[in-house]
């Protein structure tokens, strides 16, 4: 399901970001946010956060239907062509197996954390991805909806001279 840019009309997607929020409980016992945070609060909060949540659907080639302001930017799409995009092409043809083998680990466990790896962004910018959380979004039911990925840490790749730039975004989430 392809949903509409985030927005004060749509409550940033609050529906959405509550399954996110109970499905990283669910799995790592943790908060995403601050859990009084009301779910529109909460939502708000996640798209202009200072860290990266993206979550893809449960197609047969996942796509991603969610990502937050500072996923938008550093994958350097829009909205509507970030929610358009198969999850496997964030990653390099080279990297999809490995990819595809933590997607099957998450699949199996419900969640990873601490995964790292190497993303690209639509300019062709490579950036290596670290501390990530990546885990199964479910409903209370257990009726899977996709995957979920947050990670506050990124370091962006030179590919001339191989020299790399780290990011750290600031601590805005709960634990």
């Amino acid at each position: 399901m392809q949903f509409p840019r985030p927005s004060e009309e749509n409550g940033f997607l609050a529906e959405h970001i509550t399954l996110l929020r109970y499905s990283f409980r669910h799995w790592t016992g943790h908060d995403l946010v601050d859990p009084p945070l009301s779910a529109v609060d909460a939502a708000r909060y996640i798209f202009f956060g200072r860290f990266v949540l993206v979550s893809h659907d449960t197609a047969p080639d996942p796509v991603f239907n969610y990502g937050n302001q500072t996923a938008l930017a550093l994958f350097g799409l829009p909205w509507s062509e970030f929610t358009a995009l198969p999850s496997r092409c964030s990653a390099e043809p080279v990297t999809q197996g490995e990819r595809t083998q933590l997607l099957t680990e998450v699949s199996a466990k419900g969640f990873i954390d601490h995964y790292q790896g190497i993303r690209i962004a639509h300019g062709g910018q490579r950036f290596r991805i670290e501390q990530t959380t990546v885990w199964n979004v479910i409903d209370s039911s257990a009726t899977p909806y996709g995957q979920a990925a947050m990670f506050r840490h990124w370091t962006l790749l030179d590919d001339q001279d191989m020299a790399s730039r780290p990011h750290q975004a600031a601590d805005d989430t709960a634990s």
